[in-house]
């Protein structure tokens, strides 16, 4: 994840400095290279997290995130300021990104819910996916 929240945000740094000079293109821009480069960032603050409840915020941190990005792409295309059709594979690597988070979430949750039950309070490094390489 750390690896693919990284090229996330790399891809969208390219987009901006693709985009074109106008002020229009340029707002949009800075909203979105903003937004999208956090994801990662709120995921490393995750794996740094001292508490459950810490790791969970920051998890939902960065899909607050990867939404506020969807909404930019979705202005960046409507707007005109870049085709759709050269936006589609970010879309769908956000989309992709916000379905694992919320599967992260909700086993973590989950997780956490069945070792309080056994009387277990788990460090949140426990709780980690593994890396993906």
């Amino acid at each position: 994840m750390r690896k693919r929240t990284k090229d996330f945000a790399l891809r969208i740094v390219r987009l901006y400095a693709a985009l074109p000079k106008n002020a229009i293109a340029q707002v949009l821009g800075k909203q979105i290279l903003r937004s999208g480069t956090s994801v990662g960032a709120q995921y490393r603050e995750a794996c740094r997290a001292k508490s459950n409840a810490d790791f969970i915020s920051k998890i939902e941190g960065a899909l607050q995130e990867l939404d506020e990005t969807l909404y930019w792409l979705e202005m960046i295309a409507e707007s005109g300021v870049v085709a759709a059709s050269r936006l589609d594979s970010l879309r769908k690597e956000a989309e992709e990104l916000i379905a694992m988070f919320v599967t992260i979430v909700k086993g973590v949750k989950e997780k956490t819910r069945m070792l309080k039950r056994k009387g277990v309070i788990p460090h949140p490094s426990a709780l980690i996916p593994k890396e993906d390489g």
